[in-house]
């Protein structure tokens, strides 16, 4: 890679769609009120940057397991790894699950992956509050969008997109029968929150509270644990 292809890759970064109307209103804001005076004009700007560098959606390298591998569905750090038999609203069956939390900073990509590939067969909004989503209680007492996915083999995993304290609003860009390719981008969550994924008790956990997640391509664990080897741009 060339010099200047590595100075694009770095600074001109996608960003999701949902941030479009955003970056856009901070433009003009910016524009009027340094036309009004201009060394706001400097404060508009670094806002609009910021706005940017938060609603980016940068390329990731998917490995290519697909039937067996579960893959970080957020940048963050894994707040909580239990067992537990997930509450009714989550959608999946009164069987032993773990649950590993990942929480986004405010400076973590938010952009959303699915962990495997898989049909979604439910979806479920609960509303709730809006405690700080480190805490565990988040979980069950936050705001959240659950989805369930059939991976096949008869085999269901669960995620869930949970509001913080700063976050208001969850973004989910997938319905009940639509399928999706792991990695694949489905959401986003504004600004800064977690993401709980729910898989079955014989998977082998690959972490450890306290690691770092980066969405689709972190090995958060394994249905059938096996080495991966392949990798392909997403």
């Amino acid at each position: 890679m060339s010099i200047i292809d590595s100075i694009k890759s770095s600074v001109f970064v996608p960003i999701h769609a949902a941030g479009t109307p955003f970056v856009i209103m901070f433009c003009l804001i910016t524009i009027i009120i340094g036309w009004i005076w201009e060394p706001l004009f400097f404060v508009g700007l670094i806002l609009t940057v910021w706005c940017i560098y938060f609603f980016r959606n940068p390329r990731r390298f998917t490995p290519q397991d697909t039937n067996h591998i579960i893959v970080a569905p957020a940048d963050g750090k894994i707040v909580e790894i239990s067992k537990i038999i997930p509450d009714d609203e989550i959608g999946l069956p009164k069987d032993n699950f773990y649950k590993i939390g990942i929480f986004m900073n405010v400076f973590n990509v938010h952009v959303n992956r699915s962990p495997m590939s898989g049909k979604i067969i439910s979806k479920n909004y609960i509303p709730g509050l809006f405690f700080n989503a480190t805490l565990d209680k988040a979980s069950t007492e936050n705001e959240r969008l659950s989805l369930v996915m059939d991976v096949g083999k008869k085999s269901k995993i669960g995620f869930v997109q949970i509001a913080g304290l700063i976050a208001r609003r969850i973004v989910t860009d997938v319905e009940v029968g639509e399928e999706l390719k792991i990695g694949e981008v489905f959401g986003l969550i504004r600004f800064g929150s977690r993401v709980d994924v729910y898989v079955p008790e014989t998977a082998k956990i690959n972490m450890i509270k306290g690691q770092t997640t980066v969405a689709g391509e972190t090995v958060i664990a394994e249905l059938n644990p096996k080495v991966i080897t392949k990798t392909s741009k997403k």
